[in-house]
């Protein structure tokens, strides 16, 4: 029988929901408590930060599903900001990218990561927000530990992109990415606040593709990172200083993301209307972040992005509230046509037909499972824009970076 749209989005959602349940440390005299792995099945020791913070996010979503109960969900909750807070290795508040599940401790020589702290920090807000009680005052704790100002590169304004103790600070955030949440969170922090212009101080590169308007294309042309801070940051109706309104950017780079793939289907035959959102996900010869579309690079040069055919379900799904009925189609595309893409946790991260055989992902990865999930709720409920937005720092954080409503005319 035929789903409805419904149906299937409650479908996805509920499989998604149950990764960051099942693919927990659940032991709870583990020092790992609470940690989900970064993909599964894969490397069942490897705890991926941003996965905790979707996972923290996804509680409040399990419990208003009624998949979960709320002492379940506060349980859990609970334990895991324990663990961030007493057990994982971190420096000056920040994580480690990676963590081993039972020890809590850095995972090999992976970085200190300033971006996945974000998101394990958007996943404690959110979480604390809808629980409240203890959860709440742990998330604040969580909050209140990290230094930004550390982070920071004084010569730029920008923060570094990453560190490690051997090798010290390295990159930065110079261009527009999934980082938003970063400058939000650190105008706002109680304890080590940094000026607010750093949100203005990455560089913004306009272009165009087919006959979109133009729009701050990312130097991957990746959707991803035009969907990750708008899980927690309801950015609806709002703009910047400068008059930008970054919602409209993300709908305008996932219709660019679309007609690229529609444009390119006779170059790669799995692209189509239906099978679009080239976003980093796994393909045939391993993990790509280069999956993405025109623009790329520096002032349009589009030698960033390396498409080879591999289209993820979550490129489209995280983009849900931006384009509800084409990303609903490419669903259900999916869901009908390819069989070999389903499987306990929803969709597999990926396919391509453009491989020979056809290829298949066999794992799923947390942060894909975590966009989707997150995304369709937005879309469904907006629960988790109604719980992270009422914080009193998310709030402040907008208004010192200067985000308000857009004066309609």
């Amino acid at each position: 029988m035929k789903l409805t749209d419904e149906q299937l989005l409650e479908l996805e959602s509920k499989r998604s929901f149950y990764f960051f349940w099942e693919e927990a440390n659940s032991d709870k005299e583990s020092p790992g408590f609470g940690l989900i792995v970064d993909r599964a099945p894969g490397d069942a020791s490897m705890c991926s930060v941003a996965s905790v913070g979707f996972g923290l996010t996804a509680l409040m979503i399990g419990v208003e599903r009624e998949w979960i109960s709320r002492s379940q969900g506060y349980e859990r909750a609970l334990g895991t900001l324990n663990t961030l807070l007493e057990h994982a290795e971190q420096v000056n508040g920040f994580f480690y990218h990676f963590l081993d599940m039972r020890t809590a401790k850095r995972y090999r020589d992976c970085e200190v990561s300033v971006i996945d702290t974000a998101i394990a920090l958007c996943g404690a807000i959110a979480a604390g927000e809808y629980f409240g009680c203890d959860v709440r005052e742990q998330a604040q704790r969580l909050y209140e530990r990290i230094d930004w100002n550390w982070y920071r590169d004084p010569e730029t304004n920008q923060f570094y992109m990453g560190y490690a103790p051997e090798r010290g600070f390295f990159g930065r955030w110079d261009l527009y990415a999934e980082q938003f949440m970063m400058y939000f969170l650190a105008a706002a922090s109680p304890t080590h606040p940094v000026d607010p212009s750093m949100f203005y101080d990455f560089g913004r590169q306009y272009g165009t593709y087919g006959s979109n308007p133009p729009f701050i294309y990312t130097w991957l042309g990746s959707l991803f990172a035009f969907q990750f801070s708008h899980a927690w940051f309801d950015l609806r109706g709002m703009v910047d200083r400068n008059n930008i309104d970054w919602w409209e950017n993300s709908v305008v780079a996932t219709r660019v993301n679309r007609d690229y793939c529609i444009a390119n289907q006779t170059v790669f035959r799995t692209f189509g209307p239906d099978a679009w959102g080239l976003t980093a996900c796994d393909g045939p010869t391993g993990y790509s972040g280069r999956y993405g579309v025109a623009p790329s690079g520096r002032d349009s040069a589009n030698d960033q992005h390396v498409p080879d055919g591999t289209v993820p379900p979550a490129g489209a799904a995280g983009s849900i509230p931006f384009m509800p009925q084409e990303v609903i189609s490419a669903l259900r595309n999916y869901y009908e046509n390819y069989p070999q893409l389903w499987g306990q946790y929803g969709f597999k991260d990926s396919y391509n037909l453009d491989a020979t055989p056809a290829w298949f992902a066999d794992d799923v990865i947390g942060i894909d499972k975590g966009i989707t999930l997150l995304m369709i709720e937005n879309y469904r409920s907006r629960l988790v824009w109604n719980y992270f937005m009422k914080n009193r720092y998310v709030q402040e954080g907008l208004m010192k970076c200067e985000i308000r409503e857009k004066q309609h005319s």
